[in-house]
């Protein structure tokens, strides 16, 4: 009874080796599909979710397949993150393992591109350039105004057919830039904006000078420099914290519909459903 028991656990984990084995080996393959066409500089980061693998790839049909990876686009300096989560992905069996493996049929396909804040103090050109949500002003938390009570920055707004859409969130921008004409000195200033989504494009728009009513709590979120001053011009100011960010097409052409500032940097998001997608547009804008 021993022996037979034995065997049988034998069996059990020699199946489950051969299956991580599999998996690891089809998400290699993959990878480097992805890589030569997308043209990315390394292999990206290839994850099929979902046990047992072997199984999966009998029914060709995949539960969750996560990729990520660093790519370089013309409009942002550096490298950004792009990543990309496929839902119910459907690959005949066999055909994962192609390295030539193209058109891919899923359920669902979500795309997000990161900006992280050295490529954004890059784009800005403020190398200290800092990014973080502006804190909920306590004098409107419960007067119903935009702003007021929504713990993630959002303005709270709708999609609105005038204007740019998806939700509008505050901002608050610190970095050191230089001031004056003559002579030229730096200060380090902070302002407030909007972090909003127009059609494909993200735009930081800066709106005014910030200063944290309460710099002097112990309470204060955020401690902002003294932006008052004789060298200071407001509108040049607000225009070096402005920018328009080109997001157009997310990874496999997934469209922009959700923006949002996290660990200091940007997320962009997008869902597509019920798509095939090309795998040599993971990267591509």
């Amino acid at each position: 009874m021993r022996r037979v028991i034995g065997a049988v656990v034998l069996v059990a984990a020699l199946a489950v080796v051969a299956d991580f084995t599999t998996a690891a080996y089809s998400e290699y393959r993959v990878s480097r599909s992805l890589r030569a066409g997308a043209q990315l500089s390394a292999d990206p980061e290839v994850t099929i979710h979902g046990f047992p693998f072997l199984v999966q790839a009998v029914r060709g049909t995949y539960r969750t397949v996560d990729i990520r990876a660093r790519a370089v686009r013309p409009d942002i300096p550096g490298e950004i993150v792009v990543e990309a989560t496929l839902s119910r992905a459907h690959v005949p069996p066999g055909d994962l393992a192609d390295v030539h493996l193209h058109s891919v049929p899923v359920d669902e396909v979500a795309g997000r591109m990161r900006i992280e804040p050295v490529e954004l103090g890059r784009l800005f050109r403020i190398p200290d350039l800092s990014v973080q949500l502006k804190p909920v002003d306590k004098d409107k938390s419960d007067d119903g105004t935009p702003g007021s009570d929504n713990s993630d920055g959002s303005d709270g707004s709708d999609n609105s057919a005038d204007g740019p859409v998806s939700t509008t969130s505050k901002l608050v921008l610190t970095g050191t830039i230089l001031t004056g004409i003559e002579p030229r000195t730096t200060q380090r200033v902070s302002v407030q904006a909007d972090l909003l989504l127009d059609g494909d494009q993200v735009r930081i728009v800066a709106t005014d000078l910030y200063k944290d009513k309460e710099k002097d709590s112990a309470t204060a979120t955020i401690s902002t420099p003294v932006v008052e001053g004789p060298l200071l011009d407001k509108s040049v100011v607000l225009s070096r914290f402005t920018r328009t960010i080109d997001t157009r097409d997310l990874p496999f052409g997934v469209h922009p519909n959700k923006v949002k500032t996290e660990y200091g940097g940007i997320v962009v998001e997008g869902k597509g459903e019920d798509v095939t997608i090309d795998m040599d547009r993971f990267a591509r804008p």
